[in-house]
């Protein structure tokens, strides 16, 4: 897969820098084991075939990635995020700046488009859907996760532009012509007893605006609710975490448990 310089986005993304997990930043030790998660759990759409990560950011999973697919390619809106995987990955890796709704990649290219924490930044998700169906081959996968919108003390991300539940996500697959299913992660029943007496606390401080923008300015907040601080690493390869499989949820309803909202997007 080859990367076509002339699908750069020309707005300005620096804003993003801000707001994107860059190696040796402090975050949660449940930030860091739900990063590795979404790409474990990505393997079994990715072993053996060509994927691309849409939004890859810093790229911290693209290496593990990169361990099981027969290729992989990434991409990012913002070049001075996508600088730091550059930096980790040299040329191993192909990685090019471009905006969702206009890959630089061939039609029917690829088995695998992987969007990772980046739907709500997109300004027009459905482009995105058409765009993934036109680079992928018959019977591929969009590979989407996405923080829970529907639980309670939900705190959107600064410069988001739309969330997607469970509801939300399957009409949107099912109108751009793919077949969704949907796993729900980190379970709220069962996270931490700090965590479960905070939560009224987190949502409080999400409807008053106070929780901080930046990921400087969250580190002292992230700390107080969910204890335990690492170092974020450049690789994921760097700090593997045990893998527990998530839980099948109905594409029906809102899911009112679980964190972490996976869906995979089944080309039809």
């Amino acid at each position: 897969m080859t990367a076509n310089a002339s699908a750069a986005p020309t707005s300005d993304t620096a804003r993003f820098v801000d707001v994107t997990e860059m190696a040796g930043q402090k975050i949660s030790a449940e930030q860091l084991e739900r990063m590795c998660h979404r790409y474990y759990w990505a393997r079994a759409y990715v072993e053996g075939k060509d994927a691309v990560e849409v939004g890859c950011g810093a790229g911290q999973g693209l290496g593990h990635l990169r361990q099981y697919a027969r290729s992989v390619a990434g991409g990012d809106i913002s070049a001075e995020v996508l600088a730091r995987a550059k930096a980790t990955y040299g040329d191993t890796i192909p990685l090019a700046v471009f905006d969702a709704a206009r890959m630089p990649y061939p039609d029917g290219s690829v088995d695998a488009v992987l969007l990772f924490e980046a739907i709500y930044y997109l300004p027009d998700a459905d482009a995105f859907m058409a765009e993934a169906r036109r680079v992928l081959r018959p019977g591929g996968h969009v590979l989407i996760a996405t923080a829970n919108k529907d639980l309670y003390d939900f705190n959107p991300s600064p410069f988001s532009v739309r969330y997607y539940g469970v509801t939300e996500l399957a009409e949107l697959c099912r109108r751009n012509g793919y077949v969704p299913s949907f796993l729900g992660y980190v379970d709220v029943t069962r996270v931490s007893l700090r965590q479960r007496v905070l939560r009224p606390v987190k949502s409080l401080a999400s409807r008053l605006g106070l929780i901080p923008k930046t990921m400087g300015g969250k580190e002292f907040l992230k700390k107080l609710f969910f204890g335990r601080m690492v170092d974020m690493p450049a690789s994921i390869l760097d700090t593997p975490v045990p893998y527990v499989e998530a839980d099948a949820i109905p594409g029906d309803r809102p899911d009112r448990r679980h964190k972490v909202i996976y869906c995979a997007a089944r080309l039809g």
